[in-house]
């Protein structure tokens, strides 16, 4: 196993015209790692990469698509040769700007608007990208139905077991009372994938092109002192629709609140149609994207194939309650979806 002080930064370092005055760990694991590079004028972030470098290549080609049309996103330094990454016996470095700023806050109505403005300005400035030839683009597009039906089929066999049990434990009791609750509503929301809609909005992006980042959350995003959103980690840039990062951003937006909230809801649709106005059939595609229980199902393919080695017993039965608990609070808005895309719709045209 690779240690952190066995990276070869001192080499990496010297193929840039940069001064090291020192080195910060930020955070390491074999195949990545981040330290701060301390330099007379300013840090730098130095990133070992846990891509192949053909997918590295598509990333950077995102960026420098996304930066080129507005997008703020922070420098990729160069090298001594001009390469935007160094290759060490196939092993990828980036050296890259430190960003100056704070995460963003959802409670408060500001930052909120910047964080949901900024998500609808990427996919809008996403548009029109191709890859360079020589890269592998990562690629979500038009895979979602026999992905989620996949994972249902994958969780039932758990749920299957659990039957055949006599004594089911704690965790076993929770999902033989909850799973069928959430099967069904996975089946629906893949039966309504099956509709025109969602092949509609694959077919669109595939002609005019469309990037998704996949983790566009406030640990993600900083907000400058001059009160402009820097995505600072784009590591798993995605050529997809929009409903990814929109599905995954109302996840992570609404279990920071706990619950569901209608008005909430109906808020951030208005904030994103606001710069990237989506229709009645894309919004319809939000709605059943969120219907699937990705964050019970999540949860459970955590605790049947110990995904997380450094929890125990009781914190997978949590989050398992936790995210059936905070799945059920979406029922209610679900029943009111489309009055909310009515009406957002109506009113981007007042």
């Amino acid at each position: 196993m690779m240690l952190e002080n066995q990276e070869p930064l001192d080499i990496v370092l010297t193929e840039y015209l940069v001064d090291s005055l020192g080195i910060r760990n930020e955070s390491y694991k074999e195949k990545k790692g981040v330290w701060w590079i301390q330099t007379p004028t300013g840090n730098r972030i130095l990133k070992k990469m846990s891509h192949s470098e053909s997918i590295l290549k598509h990333m950077l080609s995102a960026m420098r698509h996304l930066r080129g049309n507005g997008v703020n996103l922070p420098t990729v330094y160069l090298t001594k040769e001009n390469e935007e990454y160094v290759n060490i016996n196939g092993t990828c470095f980036i050296l890259i700007e430190a960003i100056d700023g704070k995460n963003p806050n959802y409670t408060i109505p500001q930052e909120l608007a910047a964080v949901v403005k900024g998500l609808a300005n990427l996919h809008k400035a996403s548009g029109g990208f191709s890859t360079d030839l020589d890269s592998k683009p990562a690629y979500c597009l038009g895979t979602w139905i026999k992905d989620y039906e996949e994972q249902l089929e994958d969780m039932n066999r758990f749920y299957q077991e659990e039957l055949a049990k006599s004594a089911p434990d704690d965790i076993g009791k929770v999902v033989l009372r909850e799973f069928p609750h959430f099967f069904e509503r996975g089946r629906k929301a893949v039966d309504g994938l099956k509709g025109p809609e969602y092949a509609e909005w694959v077919e669109r992006v595939r002609h005019e092109g469309c990037l998704c980042h996949q983790d566009f959350a406030a640990g993600n995003l900083l907000l400058q002192p001059s009160g402009n959103l820097c995505v600072i980690d784009t590591d798993d840039l995605t050529v997809d629709i929009p409903s990814r990062d929109i599905r995954k951003l109302f996840n992570k937006i609404m279990k920071k609140k706990g619950y569901w909230d209608t008005a909430l809801t109906k808020k951030i649709m208005e904030l994103y149609q606001s710069e990237n106005p989506l229709t009645a059939s894309q919004w319809t595609v939000v709605k059943l994207d969120l219907l699937f229980p990705h964050l019970f199902i999540g949860a459970m393919s955590k605790y049947y194939y110990k995904k997380d080695k450094d929890w125990g017993y009781d914190k997978y039965f949590r989050s398992i309650n936790e995210m059936s608990r905070f799945e059920k609070t979406y029922d209610t808005v679900f029943d009111q979806f489309d009055s909310m895309i009515s009406q957002c719709l109506n009113e981007g045209t007042d």
